[in-house]
């Protein structure tokens, strides 16, 4: 029920009643107004205060009761064990781990993820949560009650990042690290981006499930290759970049040679035979596919001397 109504009744209504019966003469009414002196002072520990995506998971003598998650002041049975936990969202950075793609390349992937609590009962009773957050100690109640909430919130973070590891290596394991030893259209983690991320979130929500952990984004944030290998894949990509470009360039001066001839025998600058053309096609292509200046030598005497 409402906690400031439960406060009026508690101190008005209820402790008239154990003024009065302790002002009665009757033995009996003393007796009772002990009983109800006991009473009380336990109704205290009934109230509970909720912020904003908070709960508190109800039992009842080791039955589970359901959870209580409306915001503000209340008051509830004092018999029932009242456990705390936070249903806001939680980051975590999962440091980068070593693994093999694909192909069995060894690389270098991390991730970043958003997960909060979507089912207490299961975070709280289906796994073992409790043990793990181990013995919480302290003289003040709303202490330790504080303290066992992140005990508790702290083991769940564990066991998200223990099951994200293992997503993230199943997820990695299915894709090529780039293109290089795949196809052009086949996806990749360089090039997969949001498609990746999304079967890595699907991952880890089936994963993560039994806890009752939803995840609400997931990201690879670290790719690359380790560094044993590093060295030698980059080189690779360079030698890939520099046939890239050479074709780039043989391509360019081969246009440029048709187009010289083309010019030369549209205009009727000069008729050439098919060796001067060789030799021209030859000169030419030197001078633009080299990758410094030429030195040109020139010719004193005939064409053909």
């Amino acid at each position: 029920m409402n906690g400031f109504v439960m406060l009026f009744l508690h101190h008005i209504v209820f402790l008239a009643l154990v003024i009065g019966c302790f002002l009665t003469e009757m033995l009996g009414m003393a007796v009772l107004g002990t009983v109800l002196a006991i009473i009380w002072f336990a109704f205290y520990a009934g109230y509970v205060q909720l912020e904003p995506n908070e709960a508190r998971v109800m039992v009842f003598f080791g039955k589970y009761r359901g959870t209580f998650s409306r915001t503000g002041f209340y008051w509830v049975n004092p018999l029932l064990t009242k456990k705390k936990l936070s249903l806001r969202a939680r980051n975590l950075d999962v440091e980068p781990i070593k693994v093999n793609d694909k192909v069995g390349n060894p690389i270098m992937v991390g991730l970043v993820l958003v997960w909060r609590l979507k089912d207490t009962y299961k975070a709280l009773f289906e796994i073992d949560s409790q043990t793990m957050a181990g013995t919480v100690h302290g003289s003040n109640a709303a202490v330790v009650a504080a303290n066992r909430m992140a005990s508790v919130m702290n083991a769940l973070e564990n066991f998200v990042k223990i099951q994200s590891d293992a997503a993230l290596r199943q997820v990695a394991a299915d894709y090529n690290y780039d293109n290089n030893e795949a196809g052009q259209d086949e996806v990749t983690l360089r090039s997969g981006g949001e498609e990746v991320n999304e079967i890595l979130e699907k991952t880890l929500n089936d994963r993560l499930a039994m806890a009752g952990i939803e995840v609400v984004e997931a990201r690879i944030n670290y790719l690359a290759y380790a560094p044993e290998i590093a060295a030698v894949m980059l080189r690779r990509q360079q030698a890939a970049a520099v046939i890239s470009a050479r074709e780039k360039i043989v391509e360019g001066a081969v246009s440029m040679v048709k187009m010289a001839l083309d010019k030369l025998k549209d205009d009727q600058v000069v008729e050439l035979d098919e060796e001067r053309k060789a030799a021209m096609v030859s000169n030419l292509l030197v001078v633009l596919c080299g990758d410094e200046s030429a030195q040109p030598v020139v010719n004193t005497g005939t064409i053909y001397q």
